[in-house]
């Protein structure tokens, strides 16, 4: 790679305040002065250096994220908050999107990266990428319902949903129940429960694939996964429910 193209995807400025620092000599590769933006690197082998400080650099990062409402799952908007608002800057500089995406008053598992095929590969239609939701609803849930959503829901545009697992853990006025589902139609969850005559008061995320939300994330934090993580999801497969 480029010495001018890595320090810029490093977020050392645009290509021409990158050549202002070449030309000033504060950049060194292996310890020797680099002052030719054209000359090729390898981050992973050789140490580079910006003012001395050392440059670590990552092809693709990979964030789990507790969503919390109020953000919009978008990489900018002109008004609004988005979930890069809540990255730092060291993250930042990777420029990572969400994956997929979580309604503004949805909260959860929300997956950020810079990998284009992951992203891909888990929210493609033909994939079927489970995901799983906790959600509380106005209304009392049935066994008729978990029936109905077992052969796919008439949405209110003429769409029928594939199928989807519904599990009941209260019942009543107010019932808490978790759904499965493997598509990501526009506010899908919420949809689907208003076909059956219901309303969704509270949404949450808690899986995508085999990657399962980490309880000890705080709403609006996030981490790096772990290459196990990675993996998993790297390894996702389709389900039929």
């Amino acid at each position: 790679m480029r010495i001018d193209k890595l320090l810029a995807n490093m977020g050392f400025g645009s290509r021409k305040e990158v050549k202002k620092l070449l030309k000033a000599g504060v950049v060194k590769v292996d310890g020797n002065v680099m002052t030719d933006r054209k000359e090729h690197v390898d981050p992973n082998v050789q140490d580079i250096t910006v003012n001395g400080e050392p440059i670590v650099y990552k092809e693709h990062v990979y964030f789990m994220m507790n969503k919390p409402r109020g953000y919009l799952s978008a990489t900018e908007d002109a008004v609004q908050k988005t979930v890069l608002d809540l990255l730092e800057y060291e993250d930042l500089i990777y420029k990572p999107f969400p994956v997929g995406r979580l309604d503004k008053d949805t909260e959860g598992l929300l997956l950020l990266t810079n990998d284009g095929q992951l992203a891909h590969q888990l929210t493609s239609p033909k994939k079927h990428i489970p995901k799983k939701y906790f959600a509380t609803i106005l209304g009392e849930v049935t066994e008729e319902d978990i029936h109905t959503f077992q052969k796919g829901v008439l949405l209110d545009d003429g769409y029928q949903t594939k199928p989807g697992k519904l599990e009941i853990m209260e019942s009543g006025p107010k019932s808490t129940i978790y759904l499965t589902i493997t598509e990501g139609k526009f506010h899908q969850v919420k949809r689907m429960f208003e076909a059956v005559g219901k309303k969704v008061s509270y949404l949450k995320r808690v899986e995508m694939g085999a990657l399962q939300l980490d309880e000890d994330l705080l709403t609006g934090e996030y981490r790096e996964l772990t290459e196990e993580e990675i993996q998993q999801l790297k390894n996702a497969k389709p389900i039929d429910l």
